[in-house]
């Protein structure tokens, strides 16, 4: 443990922004998967659901707790693999 004031100020601040980075990173996922689930189903909200994923991936990368090339990839990924769903549906593939 650290003895030094600046040190132990230093200790809460990384605390605080881990716990405040993983919430973040948790949402990241929960917004991608309901993203995906939605255009699995076919629901009306799918493109809006994706629209709100994307925008958090952005927010992400904006505050530094993704890399921007980490979030271009994960949008890349995430919109094609709901085109591809989407599509695969109207095609009545499933």
């Amino acid at each position: 443990m650290a003895n030094i004031r600046s040190q132990i100020k230093r200790n809460r601040q990384n605390e605080r922004r881990r716990l405040r980075n993983k919430a973040v990173r948790s949402e990241l996922k929960t917004r991608s998967k309901t993203a995906i689930l939605a255009s699995e189903t076919g629901a009306e909200n799918s493109a809006e659901l994706l629209r709100l994923a994307v925008k958090r991936i952005d927010k992400a990368a904006a505050k530094g707790i993704i890399h921007k090339n980490q979030a271009a990839n994960r949008k890349s990924r995430l919109m094609r693999r709901v085109f591809e769903l989407e599509r695969g549906l109207a095609e009545g593939h499933s």
